[in-house]
């Protein structure tokens, strides 16, 4: 069995500096890594496969539950909106909740992989990346003889309104950071929470991924009136009440504003880019998230720096 979140985080906060991308290579899996578990939504068990892929593959979905595969790149030309999650779409074959496994594989810094999955909703686990993140890094990561793409901010771009909005900065060094500000002003429980970040892969592992899905528990008795979600339990989610979670605790005093920040990683990775500037958001969703992805793609070109040794 590989070992819990918990361990990983202590390992990687107290000694393991290989985690630690080097220079500007693509990275592939090492060895195949499996993570197996029921959608949220449909109910239904499925399969995931990580695989070790070529170069310059980037994420790519297989739907071998089809005859014959689909296979559905992780893009922004393949999204689709659906509430509440990410969707991708290829041959009129969709891939769902998709977010957490993007996000996983962007905060460890796996360029090309295939993901390959016996059903259309990736299991929702226990509403973080944190499963995901465990099993990939117990597979490991080889560095590829291909330099990375990045997307560097060179000015402020915005999208959105004034209730809810995400915007990006340039960065004054090489970084990646995010700042999110979530606000609930008609929950107590969850209120008003802002986190900000320079997101390394240590960070990535310790603070963002194991933050998990949140819902009020009026959302969560109107998904269950529309047959939806019957399997999950709320232990399996974040259900909020007035008085905090229902049957549940806490992981982060601001456990859903970082959520939200995990949730951009994976709708930001869909670029199929290495992210470099800030990123700003106050009550953004999926569906900003994708706008600014596409506004960036748009405004700024693509780089490919020179490979350099660690």
């Amino acid at each position: 069995m590989p070992p819990s979140i918990d361990a990983i985080t202590r390992k990687v906060v107290s000694r393991d500096a290989r985690l630690s991308v080097p220079g500007n290579s693509q990275h592939t899996l090492a060895q195949e890594a499996v993570v197996e578990g029921f959608g949220y939504w449909s109910g239904r068990d499925v399969r995931v496969e990580f695989r070790p892929a070529a170069p310059d593959t980037g994420v790519v979905f297989v739907r071998d539950d089809l005859q014959p595969a689909v296979r559905i790149p992780a893009s922004l030309e393949s999204r689709i909106e659906t509430p509440l999650r990410t969707t991708l779409t290829a041959s009129g074959v969709t891939v769902e909740m998709v977010e957490h496994v993007l996000a996983a594989l962007y905060g460890l810094g796996i360029d090309n992989c295939e993901v390959h999955v016996d059903a259309a909703e990736m299991p929702g686990c226990d509403g973080s990346s944190a499963p995901f993140v465990v099993v990939l890094l117990a597979a490991g990561r080889v560095a590829q003889a291909t330099p990375r793409e990045q997307l560097v901010v060179q000015e402020n771009v915005r999208v959105g309104n004034e209730e809810s909005w995400i915007e990006a900065r340039p960065a004054r060094g090489g970084e990646f950071s995010l700042r999110y500000r979530l606000d609930y002003p008609d929950n107590p429980a969850i209120g008003r929470q802002t986190v900000q970040m320079e997101v390394s892969e240590e960070r990535f592992v310790e603070q963002l991924a194991p933050a998990r899905t949140f819902m009020l528990q009026a959302e969560a008795e109107w998904l269950l009136s529309q047959g939806k979600g019957t399997r999950v339990s709320k232990s399996d989610v974040l259900v909020f009440d007035e008085d905090g979670p229902v049957e549940n605790e806490l992981r982060f005093d601001d456990e859903c504003a970082r959520h939200k920040m995990l949730d951009i990683l994976g709708d930001i990775s869909l670029t199929g880019c290495r992210f470099v500037g800030q990123i700003i958001a106050h009550r953004s969703g999926h569906r900003l998230n994708a706008e600014l992805a596409r506004a960036l793609m748009k405004e700024f070109q693509v780089t490919t720096p020179a490979l350099r040794r660690a």
